[in-house]
Parts: C-alpha cells; structure tokens; sequence
C-alpha cells in the first residue's frame, strides 16, 4: 500500500487540528506539528514510516527546532517532520518508543543543544564528557564560555 504524502497530511490535519502544518519543500513532504501532539502523530506515522532515519535539531533565534527524518521501507517514501519549541524550556516527548533508532539520537540532541525528551529511558550525555558545562551548538555557546578560556583551556 503506497503511502500518498498529501492524503497523509489531510487525514492528520482532519484528526488533529489545523496546527498540523505543510510547509513548503521542493524535495520532501515536511509537516510541522505542536509539541503536545507529537505522541500521538508519531505513533500513528510509525505504523507507515517504519525507519526512523535521523534527528536533529536546530538553534533558530526564537526556537528551537526537532527535525525527525522518516522512511517508509516498503515504499520507499519520505516525510519529515519538524516540532519547534520554546528558547526558554525546549522540552519534548521520547519517539523511542515508536522508533529505537530515536534512543541515541534523541541523546545527542540533548547532549549538543540541550533538547530534553521526556520518557527517554536514558537521557545522558553521548559525546562530552559528564562533566561539561553547556551545550556546544547552542547560538549563545561561545559568547557564555568566553571568559572561561581567557584562563586557557579546562585541564583534562
């Protein structure tokens, strides 16, 4: 059964609202959806788009942004789906359960931009160490670790 992008999002549209949104891409159907309802649309999206490709995320000025890459194995079909969140509390749900491949990459998300995913069974650092101060791909990273390297650089 071919999943049809533009039937996917009307029906998502119809069952969840009008804030389910078609953004504009040439390449790929992108839908960017609100934070609360990821569960949900993500649980449903995994019974079509069984490959989790990847995560990421972006540090906009106003937001962040969570950007999940999907593929649909047996159709070779792909979406994207995009959740922004507030500068002030950028907190989302897990998707590891619809997708396992989510367990490290939500991680990193965490690790590098400081994207919490609630229900994460191991929300940890994966890349710096314990003990780092921060999160590195954050805009505003080197502007608040500026004075600490005027001393040089942590001793390891």
């Amino acid at each position: 059964m071919r999943v049809e992008p533009q039937a996917l999002t009307a029906r998502l549209q119809e069952k969840y609202g009008p804030a389910i949104e078609v953004l504009p891409d040439p390449t790929v159907t992108t839908i960017l959806v609100p934070p609360e309802r990821l569960p949900a649309i993500a649980a449903e999206l995994a019974e079509s788009f069984n490959l989790l490709l990847d995560l990421t995320a972006v540090d906009w000025p106003e937001y962040f942004e969570v950007v999940y890459f999907l593929w649909s194995v047996p159709e070779a079909e792909e979406l994207r789906l995009k959740v922004r969140l507030p500068k002030d509390r950028p907190e989302v749900s897990s998707v590891s359960a619809c997708w396992p491949a989510a367990l490290c990459l939500e991680r990193e998300a965490y690790d590098l931009l400081g994207i919490v995913f609630r229900g994460h069974p191991d929300l940890r650092r994966i890349l710096c160490p314990d003990d780092f101060v921060g999160h590195p791909l954050r805009k505003d990273f080197a502007l608040a670790q500026a004075d600490r390297w005027e001393e040089g650089p942590p001793a390891r």
